[in-house]
């Protein structure tokens, strides 16, 4: 994403009144719209929900109780819960057309659907005790959103919709805190029916993306450049190239490769003319610490909790000197893999690590030409994941 610094300066240096990039794509209405908004866009009900954890964070969830296939029965519906990945929001499930988003596929197929945000992304800034503006606000990382944010998301879901049981669909960290919560928290993980996992990400010990170049960044100098509080903000920089930039005509490939760089290459599956949605959402936030996190992980190879620095610090939270590991041999959740052959981050040496440790494989598919944001924004998703993970499901209705 970074890369996309240099298509700006080219943008200031030729301007962009004069049409020297090309004709500027017609724009998505969608790239100033709120989640609500994006839902109710395409004629779908949309609900909206603050849910607050242990910890005092307040996260907006969104839900599509049914969809326009099936709206006059609105009756009790089988939930399934979807969680985003790093540096991302809710607004990843409905970026596309609604015959290309897994959320409005899944309501149209008979489902309650729900939306989650992780702690500290656009939708999910605030806390009853701290100040985004305060030191102590971002002190979390996916360690939290596995302890806390799951399962008060899911503890209200399952009360909201009077359902023991429900799906979970996890697209990268959204897998990485659904291997925590449900391997470390026997009561929540009862109440999963299966755990659909695209891109699963435990270890990063052979991701070769860019970004986990940050690793070779020492943690106090990390602090330096980035700061102690939140990491890529969404803000009017990433708006203006989605709008402005990406969506002329010369600047596709560019943009594409600026992607294709961080996330692995599959040129053929990338609808360009959403650009300007995508990047009017994402980045979406997250702490400089999970991000140190995923550094950390990416320096040692293993699964494990957040190292706080010192022995001391490691007492105070985990009354032992060293950050436990995570056995992901303990979640007996069923669940089902897909993972891409061309994901420079959930790469598929880390995947074959992962799989023979998951007691209670049900299903694995490996898509050669996939990237890691194929299972979110491909344009064949729903012939290649979407569609199979409907009729899992339907297999497994109660």
């Amino acid at each position: 994403m970074w890369s996309l610094l240099a298509v700006a300066s080219l943008i200031s240096a030729f301007g962009t009144t004069h049409g020297f990039l090309g004709k500027v794509a017609p724009e998505s209405p969608e790239a100033h719209m709120n989640i609500n908004q994006m839902i109710s866009y395409w004629g779908y009900p949309s609900e909206e929900y603050e849910v607050v954890t242990e910890d005092g964070y307040i996260l907006g969830v969104f839900r599509i109780p049914y969809g326009k296939k099936n709206s006059e029965n609105k009756g009790h519906r089988p939930v399934v819960f979807l969680q985003h990945g790093l540096l991302a929001s809710a607004t990843n499930w409905i970026a596309n057309l609604p015959n290309n988003s897994l959320a409005f596929i899944l309501a149209d197929a008979g489902y309650d659907v729900w939306l989650g945000n992780s702690r500290g992304n656009t939708w999910s800034r605030r806390n009853l005790y701290y100040s985004p503006d305060s030191v102590e606000f971002w002190a979390f990382s996916f360690d939290e959103m596995a302890k806390y944010d799951l399962p008060a998301t899911i503890d209200f879901i399952v009360k909201k919709t009077g359902q023991e049981k429900i799906h979970y669909v996890g697209h990268s960290q959204g897998t990485t805190i659904g291997f925590i919560a449900f391997s470390t928290n026997p009561t929540l993980a009862r109440r999963i029916k299966t755990f659909y996992a695209l891109a699963p990400v435990a270890t990063v010990k052979y991701a070769t993306s860019p970004l986990t170049k940050l690793s070779l960044i020492p943690s106090p100098l990390f602090k330096i450049i980035f700061g102690d509080r939140i990491f890529l903000p969404h803000n009017f920089f990433y708006g203006f190239l989605g709008t402005e930039v990406c969506s002329r005509e010369l600047m596709d490939l560019l943009c594409s490769n600026a992607l294709f760089i961080m996330c692995g290459f599959d040129s053929k599956n990338l609808n360009t003319s959403r650009f300007d949605v995508y990047l009017a959402h994402n980045p979406a936030g997250t702490s400089v610490q999970d991000v140190l996190h995923w550094a950390q992980a990416a320096r040692s190879g293993k699964f494990q909790a957040f190292d706080w620095g010192s022995p001391f610090q490691n007492m105070r939270h985990y009354n032992q000197r060293t950050p436990p590991y995570y056995n992901v041999t303990a979640m007996s959740v069923p669940i089902a893999v897909w993972n891409g052959g061309n994901d420079i981050l959930a790469d598929p040496h880390d995947v074959n690590i992962l799989l023979p440790k998951l007691s209670n494989l049900i299903y694995h598919k490996e898509i050669l030409p996939y990237n890691h944001l194929d299972f979110i924004w491909a344009i064949n998703a729903p012939q290649k994941v979407y569609n199979e993970i409907v009729s899992m499901m339907s297999e497994d209705k109660e």
